[in-house]
């Protein structure tokens, strides 16, 4: 059994080590597709890997916990080391990671009081909950336990968000009181305020910075955060920033390869590295996160290919060689070797088999919730995917306006199954003008497109999804609601002979055939927006405004023979046949 060590060095049976790590999420990665990724660590000469832990995932509803398929870390982690890798945790309530509401449950906003991230009674017992279920699985993976599991980390980027030095103390208290033995370490900018507020050097927990330029100048900084502290510490970037996360609507965000392999260069010979992201993967379901910029939300996509060391779908990209030289160059001794790719192949069409109006199907996917006025998507379901409203309104034949107070995040209006308008961010709150009959039916999907994962915005109420305070119709506000929570988890029920409409948000149906199945691309260049399921697993989100048009489908959610792809569309949008190819597909 090895003993792991933070003195003035990093230390492994008392000898120093550089540790050479890369992130890779198991969570957004097929779990047959985790060797590859290992494999690949090592063939650059790296010796760990580093994960976050989603809390989202792993407690979908309060006192429900799932480690299945590819949420299963104790696999993730055990074959890590069964491959001769070390292991960097990071199961913070928080992660980022460009994750849903930062990798927190959907389920804690059900809460009125609920304050995250604080030192609150409320807060902590959910916490320590998670911990004693999570802590129960990972406990055995820690190096004192024969385990791979070298360090553990507190809380992420803290600095960024609070200065309450109680609650990391909390934190690490509930860590500890549940098995962690490890040496634990939390991450922050590199700057001496976010390094100040967010660490707990006094109590004997490393602080790491975050950045990915400047090598020379942020080791500096974090260096002389330590002096003036009187403490000796081995320098760590944990996220050295290898390219960058892209947002729906705006272009693809690329990094020189050179570039990046001089600043590692530069920082190696003085601190330990984690590249963020060796591979990003992607955000299947409706995982991906949203970034705020002043008062505008702004949703990241499907994909988290992060323009990383190798591309979301696993190949190696010319990174991974300008970084394997450098290790090359700065430790000869370090084994390197060529790397493992995938086949990717096009299939061709994907016929269309079926098509069905949701308004036709609704209850074949949710039970309806009544109220006196609009529940929230927490409140009536999971909170994640869309939220159908529908009330019945007295009319008197003439024009009337319509508006959505406080809802989030794009909302579609119906009248009597007649499209009347969408409206999105700023939007939402101003009148449409619709023409009322004597008997209406008022219509109203609402789609959650990703919570903010980072800033003070965690704590804003637009983190509640759906309808917050009501629909006014002429002046008043209207009673009477019927709601269905369509997180889309089951959608074997669908019965695609009931009634298709033109123009209204519809599910369809395709079908195509894979003899040897492999890496593919669904092109979603011809659709308008919504989310794509093969053989019952939702691939994520799609949107026409780009900048990717494509989804990522990995080979082993194929099946030989026969596969099936349904897509929800909310724009109205029907193609006869999709598209399977062999590339990406961009705006």
């Amino acid at each position: 059994m090895s003993i792991f060590e933070v003195k003035e060095e990093f230390l492994l049976d008392g000898k120093p080590i550089k540790i050479l790590s890369g992130a890779i999420h198991y969570f957004r990665i097929v779990p047959q597709y985790w060797e590859d990724c290992f494999y690949n660590l090592k063939a650059m000469g790296f010796n760990t890997v580093e994960t976050y832990i989603p809390w989202n995932i792993h407690e979908p509803e309060e006192g429900i916990f799932d480690f299945s398929g590819n949420k299963d870390v104790v696999s993730f982690v055990r074959l890590a080391q069964k491959m001769g890798l070390m292991v960097i945790l990071r199961p913070t309530p928080f992660i980022c990671a460009e994750w849903e509401f930062g990798g927190l449950p959907s389920w804690l906003l059900r809460y009125k009081d609920m304050k995250v991230r604080t030192n609150t009674p409320l807060f902590l017992t959910k916490v320590d909950a998670y911990y004693r279920e999570l802590f129960s699985k990972i406990h055995s993976l820690q190096i004192t336990q024969g385990g791979p599991v070298i360090m553990l980390q507190v809380e992420n980027e803290y600095g960024s968000f609070g200065n309450d030095k109680e609650y990391l103390r909390s934190v690490k208290g509930i860590m500890e009181k549940y098995g962690a033995e490890v040496p634990l370490f939390t991450s922050d900018g590199s700057w001496d305020a976010a390094l100040e507020a967010g660490s707990l050097v006094e109590d004997g927990v490393l602080a790491t910075a975050n950045f990915g330029s400047r090598s020379n100048e942020n080791l500096d900084a974090l260096e002389r955060f330590y002096t003036r502290k009187g403490i000796k510490k081995p320098l760590m970037c944990m996220e050295f920033w290898d390219g960058w996360f892209n947002r729906w609507k705006e272009p693809v965000i690329t990094r020189d390869a050179q570039d990046l392999a001089m600043e590692v260069r530069e920082l190696l010979p003085r601190a330990s590295i984690n590249l963020y992201m060796f591979i990003g993967g992607t955000n299947f379901g409706f995982y991906n996160g949203c970034s705020a910029r002043g008062n505008t939300d702004l949703p990241q996509i499907t994909s988290y290919n992060y323009d990383a060391v190798l591309t979301e779908w696993g190949e190696p990209t010319r990174k991974f060689y300008e970084l394997r030289q450098v290790i090359r160059d700065l430790y000869p001794h370090i084994p390197t070797f060529e790397p493992r790719d995938h086949t990717r192949k096009a299939f061709g069409p994907a016929l269309l088999t079926g098509k069905v109006s949701l308004f036709s199907c609704v209850d074949q996917l949710a039970q309806c919730r009544n109220s006196d006025y609009p529940l929230t998507m927490e409140e009536a379901g999971t909170g994640y995917g869309y939220m159908l409203y529908r009330t019945y309104v007295t009319g008197f034949d003439n024009v009337m306006k319509v508006k959505a107070i406080e809802t989030s995040d794009r909302a579609h209006f119906y009248l009597n199954g007649e499209f009347q308008g969408v409206q999105y961010q700023h939007e939402i709150g101003t009148e449409i003008e619709m023409k009322f009959e004597t008997e209406n039916v008022l219509e109203i999907l609402v789609e959650n497109m990703g919570r903010v994962n980072y800033g003070y915005k965690l704590q804003a109420p637009t983190q509640s999804k759906g309808i917050r305070t009501g629909v006014m119709v002429d002046i008043h506000f209207e009673s009477g609601w019927e709601q269905y929570a369509l997180p889309l988890e089951h959608l074997e029920n669908i019965d695609f002979t009931r009634e298709w409409k033109e123009n209204t948000p519809s599910f369809y149906r395709y079908q195509f055939d894979a003899a040897e199945p492999a890496d593919t691309f669904l092109d979603c260049s011809r659709l308008g927006k919504g989310a794509a399921f093969l053989n019952g697993v939702n691939l994520g989100r799609y949107w026409n405004e780009g900048p990717v048009c494509y989804l990522y489908i990995p080979a082993p959610l194929l099946r030989r023979g026969k596969n099936e792809i349904i897509i929800f569309e909310t724009e109205g949008i029907v193609t006869q046949e999709l598209t399977l190819t062999d590339k990406p597909v961009y705006r």
